[in-house]
């Protein structure tokens, strides 16, 4: 194996082992909230166009890399779009927690509204 290839080889593994671990986390939690999907879309789109230039070159690193890449991007767009959808059954908004009910002082049935991300009901 040649110095380029080996440095292309052990690149791979690097950037892959860097992503790895964001994509297994939202693949666990299905909180992709602090994703763009703006960002996701366009790193797609990027990844179809940068396909036609990975296929022209001879079979190496760089196609396993890409590979990778538009496996994971597009897994990350899926659930992105699924976590969406689940949010809009629920009826929560991006960025916020569950709807809870808040009881009155009063001991009435309350009202609903929104809990925040770090639990504490809105009011």
């Amino acid at each position: 194996m040649d110095a380029a290839t080996l440095a292309g080889t052990v690149s791979t593994v690097l950037f892959a082992a860097a992503n790895l671990p964001m994509v297994v986390k939202a693949v666990r939690s299905g909180d992709l909230r602090s994703y763009s999907l703006s960002a996701l879309v366009m790193g797609n789109v990027g990844n179809a166009v940068y396909t036609l230039y990975v296929l022209s070159l001879p079979f190496g690193p760089i196609w396993i890399l890409h590979g990778f890449y538009l496996t994971t991007m597009a897994i990350m767009l899926v659930l992105y779009g699924l976590s969406a959808r689940a949010r809009r059954v629920r009826g929560a908004t991006p960025g916020h927690g569950p709807a809870t009910a808040v009881p009155f002082p009063h001991g009435g049935h309350g009202r609903r509204t929104r809990a925040r991300s770090v639990g504490f009901p809105v009011r």
